[in-house]
């Protein structure tokens, strides 16, 4: 296939489009010039959109503005990025005979839902996003016109991906058992989705998984240490050989298991790799700092 990469200059773009070479043809569009860009320029410019998707088989769309664009950009411009953009190169994918969408989405979009005064929360697909900020609102907002999109029979898939950048190596390493994930695991997830493209609109959460299971909540929330010295004693004997601190609490876990049961996806790195590439120094992952002790 000849595939369209949005946002291919970033690091979840970047992933996706090295992966995907492995296997197709593949076209990077970004406003910034780097070696996975082929097309450069505003993802609002409805010109570079109509020359993107000529004589492309499918699509994946990373770009975004993104959480820390947040009170930075105006929400006028999360609206005509994350919203307007997005469905105008949909639209335009699918008058151009295009049948395969995939839409790097965020778990960040459940927003208020994904937090409870008295236990964690277990997130799945099931869960109603409560976004709170215009980020969320516009992630939101974008799947809905994905999903009128995907009406008039394209492929539509959409990955709400769990949280994945640089941070200290005690952070990083805990969420990927409950909240966070690999750039190579949601590369992978992307290739998936492509493959198994159905007529219709699916959405699939993916994140790192997780040892904790539902009757965990109460204690993850009261007690995480207890829990994770029964969930996951390695990380616990890990934690302790670098005299690192456990969560005390955890708040919520992401639920990948819809992913595994509807696209055959499962995540590769988990909080091992996390480790081995910090004693590597690799800049991915940052050392520890004194916040990491908050769960």
């Amino acid at each position: 296939m000849r595939v369209l990469v949005t946002g291919s200059a970033g690091r979840i773009g970047r992933a996706i489009y090295a992966r995907l070479l492995r296997e197709h043809e593949v076209v990077g569009l970004d406003r910034t010039p780097a070696s996975t860009v082929d097309l450069t320029g505003d993802l609002g410019d409805p010109f570079l959109l109509r020359r993107a998707v000529r004589g492309i088989d499918a699509v994946v769309h990373a770009a975004a503005l993104h959480a820390p664009h947040v009170n930075i950009s105006p929400d006028s411009e999360f609206d005509r990025i994350n919203v307007h953009a997005t469905t105008t190169l949909a639209q335009m994918a699918a008058e151009a005979g295009v049948r395969r969408f995939v839409f790097t989405s965020t778990t960040a979009l459940y927003g208020a839902a994904s937090r409870n005064a008295t236990r964690a929360v277990w997130v799945d697909e099931t869960v109603t996003p409560r976004p709170t900020t215009i980020y969320h609102r516009s992630k939101v907002n974008a799947e809905g016109a994905l999903a009128r999109i995907a009406q008039q029979g394209v492929s539509v898939t959409s990955l709400r991906m769990s949280r994945c950048f640089p941070e200290p190596a005690p952070r990083m390493a805990s969420y990927r058992l409950h909240r966070g994930v690999d750039a190579r695991d949601v590369a992978e997830a992307h290739v998936l989705a492509l493959r198994q493209a159905v007529p219709g609109m699916r959405t699939f959460i993916v994140s790192g998984q997780s040892p904790f299971l539902p009757e965990d909540l109460d204690e993850l929330l009261r007690d995480a240490p207890a829990v994770l010295r029964r969930r996951a004693p390695a990380l616990v004997e890990a934690f302790d050989a670098r005299r690192w601190p456990l969560p005390r609490a955890i708040d919520r876990v992401y639920s990948p298991a819809a992913a595994g049961a509807g696209l055959g996806w499962r995540p590769r790195y988990g909080f091992d790799e996390v480790l081995r590439l910090y004693d590597a120094d690799c800049p991915e992952v940052l050392p520890p700092v004194a916040t990491t002790a908050t769960g």
